[in-house]
């Protein structure tokens, strides 16, 4: 874990929520990319949630959720989302605040 890692994780607690569609292997992908991704970076201080929308839909729209899987960072803040099945492990980070967005 590099030195900002380390910094932001051992300062916060997490709370994600992640969205998915029932149990497609897009879904599956996702919950199992980002539990992998926690356990290697945020030190067991995260609590992730996974709502399945099939079974809560209410909760698209009161969170705007219009595609899924879809990874909502609540704390710490500020609030960021990260869509798709978190097979970028690099992408997830840097949506997550983790890691510096790179230059363009």
């Amino acid at each position: 874990m590099n030195a900002r890692l380390a910094q932001t994780a051992a300062a916060d607690a997490w709370i994600l929520r992640l969205y998915v569609a029932g149990q497609t292997t897009r879904s599956l992908r996702a919950v199992e990319n980002i539990k992998r991704i926690c356990q290697e970076n945020l030190d067991n201080r995260y609590t992730l949630e996974v709502v399945d929308l099939y079974q809560q839909p209410q909760l698209a729209q009161d969170e705007q959720i219009v595609a899924v899987p879809a990874l909502i960072k609540r704390l710490p803040h500020p609030l960021r989302m990260v869509i798709g099945d978190m097979s970028n492990t690099e992408r997830v980070l840097v949506g997550l605040d983790l890691l510096p967005r790179p230059a363009p």
